[in-house]
């Protein structure tokens, strides 16, 4: 069995998991985020990274050993082929010149970039403007640790989350997973204007974790947009979900607030477990095959279960086709509830 699909199995294997088995998982002692004072340290260096001998180093993981909190690290455009970990470091900045720039390919590892370790983690780590390609199916691993903040990077693979406390993605691009785009797995996290598409489940949220999505686009999913089992809570405002077997599946007792979402061109908009909860409005649900189904064999209709001010109505996207859901000025989606637009994206009137 190749790499893949052992950690294709193994995700899936998690999403079933039962909430006894999480209980036998070892606790995590998360390290306590420095004192503003001390994170303000006039030692702080700035080390630069280049492939052709230009900064102090030639190679990203010597840049890390080296660095001490505080620090910066700068990438210069290149290819690296290396395994990447950042681990037991505190208020880290990696910055690339650039996620079209700078490639982190892998080399041996399952996981080209981890941030943490077990037993080990890392505390407000930034890492902004590079690419990461998936080495054994997995991009990048985060493990253990608090305030981790992704910005700006393209990952190709899957981003896999484990007990980690204030992950924050911004502004990203995860694509091509053979799995899930964003696993997260007893942790806590904010999604917030990423692009997600071409895997198997977009966004996965299990066991005890906490994640809200705010302005993300989740697209040709093979099955769902947003999965959602355990005890996990989740919060979902202004996200267009498009292009994907399902919208968003509620599974097991899961506890989440859905507002102002997009969800269209879909077998299912939205899939219940009879012991989640739900908090609804003002959703658009559009040419879906059904908007709001129970969980069973065979699923059943349960028009009960939508919010009072969903909407099914045309969104008037620009080019769905080319995949550009912006609203067009005479969106039907423009100033309904207390949102100014649905979804994801500002309406041609509004963008720049």
């Amino acid at each position: 069995m190749n790499m893949c699909r052992f950690l294709k199995i193994l995700v899936r294997c998690f999403l079933c998991v039962t909430s006894l088995v999480l209980l036998l998982l070892p606790e995590v002692v998360l390290a306590q985020a420095p004192s503003d004072e001390a994170s303000k340290s006039s030692t702080s260096q700035v080390w630069q990274v280049a492939v052709d001998g230009s900064g102090q180093f030639t190679l990203i993981q010597e840049a890390i050993e080296q660095a001490s909190s505080g620090d910066t690290i700068l990438i210069k455009a290149g290819t690296y082929p290396e395994d990447v970990t950042v681990h037991s470091k505190e208020n880290l900045n990696i910055i690339g010149e650039g996620r079209d720039r700078v490639f982190i390919t892998g080399e041996k590892r399952v996981g080209s970039l981890h941030i943490g370790k077990w037993p080990y983690g890392a505390t407000n780590v930034m890492i902004q403007g590079l690419t990461v390609t998936q080495h054994g199916g997995l991009g990048v691993g985060i493990f253990n640790g608090s305030g981790v903040h992704l910005k700006q990077i393209h990952v190709k693979g899957m981003v896999f989350i484990q007990q980690v406390q204030g992950v924050y993605l911004e502004d990203c691009i995860i694509e091509g997973s053979e799995t899930t785009g964003v696993a997260f797995a007893n942790s806590t996290g904010t999604l917030v204007g990423n692009t997600i598409r071409h895997s198997d489940h977009g966004v996965a949220i299990g066991g005890n974790s906490e994640v809200t999505l705010r302005h993300n686009v989740i697209a040709h999913s093979l099955f769902e947009a947003v999965l959602i089992t355990g005890q996990s809570k989740a919060t979902l405002v202004q996200n267009t979900l498009v292009r994907n077997g399902g919208g968003i599946a509620f599974r097991d007792g899961t506890v989440a607030t859905v507002r102002g979402n997009v969800i269209g061109f879909s077998a299912v908009g939205l899939s219940f477990s009879a012991q989640s909860h739900t908090t609804l409005a003002f959703n658009a649900l559009y040419d879906n095959q059904a908007n709001y189904l129970l969980e069973g064999t065979p699923p059943t209709p349960i028009p009960e279960r939508a919010g009072k001010t969903d909407v099914v109505l045309a969104p008037g996207f620009v080019n769905p086709q080319e995949d550009d859901f912006r609203l067009r000025h005479d969106s039907s989606l423009l100033h309904i509830g207390d949102f100014s637009y649905l979804g994801a994206l500002p309406p041609l009137s509004l963008s720049k």
